[in-house]
C-alpha cells in the first residue's frame, strides 16, 4: 500500500525509510503474518504495546499561528514604517495632534489587515472529524467496542452498512461489501470490495482489497485487519500533503506589496530632499522635519487599503447572489487573474446522476433521450423517436426495473434515488419508456435473491409473471452475463457492442433472462446457464447542460479548462469531448502514466493535455505546481478529501458546498453553494469586474497623493517665507492634519462608490491579464501623472491668490489669512476629486455609454462629501482640529471652477487613447487587453 512519508514506524517495515508493504497485493493470511496477528485479533496486552510503540489512531495537527504574528504582519509593511516613524517625530517635535492623527491611521489599518487573517481556514483540524469515535474491534478472540483512537496496527475490527472506516484496512473475509470512496478516489459510485489481491501496481481506486481510512461503508459486511493508522494512513498521507503546501500571495497583494515598496522608496527620497531644501531655505530644523513628515503623510494614500478591503467585501456580497461563496477576501480578485482551471468530473462537470443512453437489443441498437433522475425523455431509433418501446426494448427495460434494489420517488418537485446509482439509472429508463415501475413490480413479485457480491460480479432475482409461471433474471458485468448465456448468443456482436459503449465513456450492464419451471427459490445451481440475453445498457453521468456553456465561456475569455478525476479514462475522454475539453485522438494521461514523469516531462504534458484519469492527491499537486511554474494563477475545484492538498496549492481553491467535505471547504478558498462548473465562470467575471473596479479606484487614488506631494514640495521650494521678529515661518499649502482630511475622509468617501460600478463591455472576451502584470502600468503612471499635475497648478494657484489677497488685510503672523488660503487649496483639491470621480467610472469607454445613473452610490458618496465639507469649513470644532476656516461663496465657486478643468483635459486624454487604441489592437487600460468579441 502506497503509506508515504511516515513519522513513526509500521509493522512489517524496518524504518522510515523502508519501501512501503503492498498490502493490497498480498494474500489475507500473508498480511496476517506479516503483522504479526490472527484472525482472532490482537490479545489487550499485544494491543497496549503497540498502542505505546505506534501511538493513537489520530491525526497530527498543524500548530496556527499566534495573535502576536498575525498582529505583526500586519506591522512589518513599508508604508506602515514610515507612518509610524512620522507620527513618533510629530509628536517629540510637540505636534501632538498631527501625531495622534497619524497613529490612528496606523491602528485602523493593522485592524483591518488582522481581522482579514484572523479568518484563514483550518484544513488539517477538519481531517479529525472523519474518524469514527469508536469501532467494533475483535480481542482476544471477542468483539469489543473501543474508541477508534485506541486501533493498532493488526486490530481485527468488523463494519456494517453505514460505518466509518476507522483506519487503512486490509479485507480478510467480506460479503456484497461497497464503500463510498469518492471523497478520497473522486470515483461517482461506490466501490466494491472483496478480499482477492490486486495487482502491486494497482492505483488507489483500483485497491478493492482495502478499505481506507475515513470512507463509508454503504453495504454489506466486513471483517478486516488494520494495516495503517494515524499518520501512515491514505487519510493521513493528505494531512501530510497540506502540511507541505504553501498559501500563496495574490496577484494583488503582490501587486499592492510592491506599490508600497516604490511608493514607500519615494516618500524616503523625496522626504530627505525636502528636508536639506528647507534647511538651505532657512527653516528651523524642527520645521524642515515637520515639513518632511507632511510630505510622507500626503503621499501615502493611507485610505487604500481601506478601499482595497471594502471593494472586495462587495464582490463578496455580489458573489454570493452567485452561489460562490468567498472564504478568503483576496481570493475574490485572483479569480479575476485565472489562466487554467482545474476541474474534477463528478457533479462539477457532471450531474452525479447516472442516466441511461444506450440500449442495444439482439435486434437493434436504441437511444435514450433525457438527463438526470426525471423520468423525461424519448426512445428513439435511427434518431427516430418509438411511439412505444418494441417488444424486445420492453423485455430489455422490464428486466432491467425488477432485478433492482433502488427507489424512485418524486419529493417537493424533484426525483429522488435512494440506492445504487447504477441501479437508479434503469428505473429511469423503464420510467421513461412508460413502464411504471411500482406496477411492474406489483405484477411481477420478488420470490428470491442473490445479492450482487464484487466477487461475482452479478445480481439475479426470481420473480412470479402474470401466466403463473417464474421468471429468473440475472443482471451484471456482460462477460459474466455471456458466460451464462446459450449459444444462440453471438458474444463477439455483443463484446463489440460493449466496446463500443465503452469508448463512449459508459458504465454498460448486460440483461439476460430464463423460464425458471416454477421455482420458489435461488441456488448457485440455478444462474449458472441457459440464459437469453436481453440486451444491453449503456449509462454515464451525463454533463450539465450549463457545464458546456460555461466551458465555451472560459476558452471565450482566455481560460483553459483541465478535467482531473478518479474516474476511468475513457469515462473522462468521453466526458471531455462533449464539454469541448478534450480534442478526440489527443489521449488523456492517467495516474500511472504521470507518476512516470520526471517534473520536466509533466510540465510539458500538462500543457498539452486536458484530461487526467485515475488520478490520486499527490498527482493533482504535481499538477498544480506544474502550471504554476508556468506562470499561470490557477483555480482548482474539488469536493473530497483527495483534493484538498491541490485545493489549498492552488491560487484559487473552489470547493462543493452540497457533496464536498468539510476538509475541502477548509482548505479552499470558494465554496460553491450548488456545486456547478457554471457558477465559477461567473465568479470569474465578478473577479475580473472587481479588479477592473481597483484600478479605477488606484487611477482615482493615486493622482490625489502625487498632487499632495507636489504641492508640498512646490512650497517648500518656492513659497516665500515669513518672517517676523527674527523668526523664520515656513509657509504651508496644507497642513499634516488637513492632508489627512483628503487622504482618509474625502478619498475614502469618493472612491468606495468606484466598487459598485458595473462590469466594462465584453470583460469576458478579453484574455486574462498577465499574473505578473504590473497594477502601476503605462496608464495608470500616465493618468496620475497628469492629473496630479492640473491639480497640484490649480491648488496652489488658488492658495497663493487667496493668501496674498487675505494677507493685504491682516496684521502679520496673523492665522486667519493662512487658514483661509489652506482651506481653499483643500476645496480646490476636493473639486478636482469630484469632477475627476465621474472621469474614473469607465477605462475605456466614454461616459455617455456607462450612463449617468447606472450608478447611483456615485450621487450618494458626493452629497456625503459635500456635507462633510462644509463640516470641515464651518463647524468650530472641525476648524479647531483641522486648522480650517470658513469661506464664502465666491471662494467656494472659483475651487468649483478650478477643479472642472479636469473634464476637458482627461476626456480628452481618453479620446487620443481609444483611437490609438482602434489603430494598435491594444488597450493599455483594460487588464489582459483589447477584448476579442465573437463573430
Amino acid at each position: 500500500m502506497q503509506q508515504g512519508p511516515r513519522t513513526r514506524e509500521q509493522p512489517g517495515i524496518q524504518g522510515s525509510e523502508a519501501p512501503p508493504v503492498p498490502w493490497h497485493a498480498l494474500p489475507p493470511e500473508a498480511v496476517l503474518d506479516q503483522l504479526d496477528s490472527t484472525s482472532e485479533g490482537l490479545t489487550e496486552q499485544a494491543a497496549r504495546e503497540r498502542l505505546a510503540r505506534f501511538g493513537p489512531n489520530e491525526l497530527k495537527r498543524a500548530r496556527s499561528d499566534s495573535l502576536w504574528k498575525l498582529l505583526w504582519r500586519q506591522i512589518n509593511s513599508p508604508l506602515i514604517w514610515v507612518l509610524i516613524a512620522s507620527a513618533v517625530l510629530a509628536i517629540a517635535l510637540g505636534k501632538v495632534t498631527d501625531g495622534l492623527v497619524v497613529a490612528a491611521v496606523v491602528v485602523l489599518n493593522t485592524l483591518i489587515g488582522f481581522v482579514q487573517e484572523y479568518r484563514a481556514g483550518k484544513a488539517i483540524q477538519a481531517l479529525g472529524h472523519m474518524v469514527p469515535e469508536s469501532t467494533t474491534v475483535v480481542r482476544d478472540g471477542r468483539p469489543v467496542a473501543l474508541p477508534a483512537s485506541e486501533l493498532v496496527p493488526g486490530d481485527v475490527v468488523r463494519l456494517a452498512s453505514g460505518d466509518l472506516v476507522p483506519a487503512d484496512l486490509r479485507l480478510l473475509h467480506s460479503r456484497n461489501l461497497q464503500v463510498e470512496e469518492a471523497a478520497l478516489t473522486g470515483e461517482s459510485v461506490p466501490s466494491s470490495k472483496h478480499v482477492t489481491p490486486v495487482a502491486r501496481d494497482a492505483e488507489l481506486g483500483d485497491r478493492t482489497s482495502l478499505a481506507f481510512g475515513g470512507t463509508l461503508v454503504t453495504s454489506g459486511t466486513t471483517t478486516a485487519v488494520v494495516v495503517a493508522t494515524g499518520s501512515a494512513t491514505e487519510l493521513g498521507r493528505i494531512s501530510h500533503l497540506l502540511e507541505q503546501t504553501a498559501d500563496l500571495t495574490t496577484p494583488l497583494t503582490q501587486e499592492l506589496a510592491r506599490l508600497g515598496r516604490i511608493i514607500t522608496g519615494g516618500i524616503v527620497v523625496l522626504s530627505t530632499v525636502l528636508l536639506g531644501v528647507g534647511l538651505l531655505r532657512g527653516y528651523t530644523f524642527s520645521d524642515a522635519v515637520l515639513v518632511s513628515i507632511t510630505l510622507a503623510v500626503a503621499a501615502i494614500p493611507e485610505g487604500l487599503p481601506a478601499i482595497v478591503t471594502i471593494a472586495l467585501a462587495i464582490g463578496v456580497q455580489r458573489m454570493a447572489t452567485r452561489r460562490a461563496v468567498i472564504r478568503k477576501l483576496p481570493a475574490v480578485e485572483t479569480l479575476g487573474s485565472t489562466t487554467v482551471i482545474c476541474t474534477d468530473k463528478t457533479g462539477t462537470l457532471t450531474r452525479n446522476e447516472m442516466t441511461v443512453r444506450a440500449l442495444w437489443t439482439p435486434h437493434a441498437p436504441y437511444e435514450l433521450t433525457g438527463v438526470g433522475y426525471a423520468p423525461a425523455g424519448q426512445l428513439l431509433r435511427d434518431g427516430q423517436p418509438q411511439e412505444a418501446p418494441p417488444g424486445d426494448v420492453r423485455a430489455l427495460l422490464l428486466a432491467g426495473a425488477l432485478c433492482n434494489e433502488a427507489a424512485l420517488q418524486a419529493e417537493e418537485g424533484r426525483w429522488r434515488m435512494t440506492g445504487d446509482p447504477t441501479e437508479g439509472a434503469l428505473l429511469v429508463a423503464a420510467e421513461k419508456a412508460g413502464l411504471g415501475v411500482s406496477d411492474l413490480r406489483a405484477r411481477h413479485p420478488r420470490l428470491d435473491a442473490i445479492p450482487f457480491e464484487s466477487e461475482q460480479q452479478f445480481m439475479a432475482t426470481l420473480h412470479a409473471n402474470e401466466e403463473d409461471g417464474h421468471d429468473l433474471i440475472i443482471k451484471g458485468a456482460p462477460e459474466v452475463v455471456l458466460r451464462r448465456c446459450t449459444a444462440e448468443t453471438d458474444a463477439d456482436d455483443v463484446l463489440a457492442e460493449v466496446e463500443r459503449m465503452a469508448r463512449q465513456g459508459m458504465r454498460v450492464l448486460a440483461v439476460a433472462r430464463k423460464d425458471a419451471q416454477g421455482a420458489t427459490s435461488l441456488q448457485a445451481g440455478d444462474v449458472e446457464d441457459g440464459f437469453t440475453l436481453l440486451g444491453l445498457q449503456g449509462m454515464i453521468d451525463p454533463p450539465r447542460e450549463e457545464a458546456v456553456e460555461a466551458v465555451k465561456g472560459c476558452h471565450t475569455a482566455g481560460i483553459r479548462v483541465k478535467m482531473m478525476t478518479g474516474d476511468h479514462l475513457a469515462t473522462a475522454e468521453a466526458i471531455g469531448i462533449q464539454l469541448g475539453i478534450h480534442t478526440p485522438g489527443r489521449p488523456g494521461l492517467t495516474g500511472a502514466r504521470l507518476s512516470e514523469l520526471d517534473d520536466a516531462a509533466l510540465t510539458r504534458a500538462v500543457m498539452d493535455t486536458n484530461v487526467f484519469a485515475r488520478v490520486a492527491p499527490e498527482h493533482k499537486l504535481r499538477l498544480v505546481r506544474a502550471l504554476q511554474a508556468k506562470g499561470h494563477v490557477v483555480a482548482m475545484t474539488g469536493d473530497g478529501v483527495n483534493d484538498a492538498p491541490a485545493l489549498k496549492q492552488a491560487n484559487i481553491g473552489v470547493a462543493m458546498g452540497i457533496t464536498g467535505t468539510a476538509v475541502s471547504r477548509e482548505a479552499s478558498d470558494l465554496v460553491l453553494t450548488d456545486d456547478n462548473f457554471a457558477t465559477i465562470v461567473s465568479a470569474v467575471e465578478e473577479g475580473r469586474r472587481v479588479y477592473d473596479n481597483l484600478i479605477k479606484s488606484l487611477a482615482f487614488v493615486l493622482p490625489t497623493n502625487l498632487g499632495l506631494a507636489l504641492i508640498l514640495l512646490m512650497g517648500v521650494a518656492f513659497f516665500p517665507i515669513q518672517q517676523a521678529g527674527g523668526v523664520h515661518v515656513p509657509l504651508m499649502a496644507m497642513r499634516p492634519t488637513q492632508l489627512l482630511w483628503i487622504n482618509l475622509v474625502a478619498t475614502v468617501t469618493l472612491a468606495l462608490p468606484l466598487a459598485f460600478e458595473a462590469r466594462e463591455r465584453h470583460v469576458m472576451c478579453r484574455p486574462p491579464r498577465a499574473p505578473d502584470a504590473p497594477v502601476l502600468n503605462h496608464f495608470v503612471v500616465m493618468r496620475t501623472g497628469l492629473v496630479a499635475l492640473l491639480m497640484a497648478a490649480g491648488a496652489i494657484g488658488l492658495f497663493l491668490w487667496e493668501f496674498s489677497r487675505q494677507a493685504g488685510t491682516h496684521a502679520a503672523l496673523d492665522p486667519a489669512p493662512l487658514a483661509e488660503a489652506q482651506t481653499m487649496a483643500v476645496n480646490t483639491v476636493i473639486s478636482f476629486q469630484i469632477f475627476y470621480l465621474w472621469l474614473c467610472r469607465t477605462l475605456s469607454a466614454p461616459m455617455r455609454e456607462v450612463g449617468l445613473f447606472s450608478n447611483r452610490t456615485v450621487f450618494v458618496g458626493i452629497a456625503t462629501l459635500v456635507l462633510l465639507q462644509a463640516a470641515f469649513m464651518y463647524v468650530p470644532f472641525f476648524q479647531r482640529l483641522f486648522g480650517s476656516a470658513p469661506l464664502s461663496v465666491w471662494d467656494i465657486a472659483r475651487s468649483v471652477l478650478a477643479g472642472a478643468v479636469v473634464l476637458p483635459v482627461v476626456g480628452l486624454e481618453k479620446w487620443l487613447r481609444s483611437r490609438s487604441a482602434a489603430r494598435s489592437g491594444q488597450d493599455e487600460a483594460l487588464p489582459g487587453g483589447r477584448p476579442r468579441l465573437p463573430a
